[in-house]
Parts: structure tokens; sequence; C-alpha cells
């Protein structure tokens, strides 16, 4: 690689880096050449974009970043063979990994960025995969913001949609 593709590469990482709030560290060393194009036509179908990098030029462009990032637990985990995982939902990669492994023995999870929190090593994997998505905590709050219209409207069908039925159906309730 020469100097001017080693720059490119670096501000290329640092601009997915500084785009995405969620990726994953992996090592996928000793995968056979089937076992990661089926690893990476998994990640196509899920949305997550896997690369395989230098971890000097990886951890360079970590270190431009501002500090706030909170990047500095990530380097310990860029020592031997890197595979990063971009995502825009936090749990997908971890899910991924852990079905996939039911049949193969990697990835192996070295860290995972998720928001500006680092989590390291292979043992987090299970936590990972149990973080609820955005999307998922969405419909969660609207489950709950539902729930109080759906038992007035129940009373109100209950007691032949008047109010003093109303009133008389919430009375029986409230003893």
């Amino acid at each position: 690689m020469t100097k001017t593709q080693k720059i490119e590469a670096v501000e290329a990482l640092k601009d997915k880096f500084a785009s995405t709030d969620f990726f994953y560290v992996t090592d996928a060393s000793t995968m056979t050449v089937a076992e990661v194009s089926e690893l990476r036509a998994l990640c196509y179908e899920k949305g997550i974009e896997m690369k395989v990098v230098k971890n000097t030029l990886a951890r360079k462009a970590l270190e431009a970043a501002p500090e706030e990032k909170n990047y500095a637990g990530l380097y310990e985990a860029l020592k031997g063979p890197t595979a990063l995982m971009f995502t825009d939902t936090a749990n997908v990669p971890a899910k991924l990994i852990k079905d996939f492994r039911k049949t193969h023995e990697r990835p192996i999870l070295k860290a995972a960025y998720i928001d500006s929190s680092v989590f390291t090593g292979d043992d987090q994997i299970d936590a990972l995969a149990n973080i609820k998505s955005k999307e998922e905590l969405l419909g969660e709050v609207i489950v709950l913001l539902q729930s109080p219209i759906k038992n007035v409207l129940g009373s109100l069908q209950s007691g032949g949609n008047t109010i003093s039925g109303l009133l008389k159906a919430l009375e029986e309730r409230g003893e």
C-alpha cells in the first residue's frame, strides 16, 4: 500500500466512524473463503457493512476523532486480524454473529462501540444481542400511550355510548 493509499484509507475510515454510532470490531481469521462469503452475504441482507482493515489505519482514524467519542477503549481490540461491521441498528450485528456461530466457530467479537459505550470481549455478545433497537423502544412507548385511550373507549362502548353510561362504568370500576 502506498502512502497516498494509506492516507485515503484513513480518511475513508474517519468519515465512516464519524457517520456511524454503532460498529463492531471482530476477528474473522481462520475462516474459509466460503465462510467469509456466507458471512458477507448475511451482512449485506441485514444492512451491515463489513470491512477488513489494517489495525494501524483504523487506529489512526479513531485517534483523529474528537475525544468525547470515547474511542480509546477500542485501541486494545485492534490487534490481530480485524474486520469492522458498521450498522444503523445496534443489536443487528450481535444477533447475526450469534446465529452464525451456531454452525461456525468465528467471527469472534473483540469489541463493540454502541453510541459512545465500548463493550469488550466475546462474552458481551449476548448482552449486545438483547439491546433493544430504537424501533422496538418506540413501539413499546406507543403501546403504553394507547392503553389509557383503549380503556376509555371500552368504557364508552360498554356504557351505551353516553356520558352517564361512561360515568357509571368508571364508578363501578373504581369500586
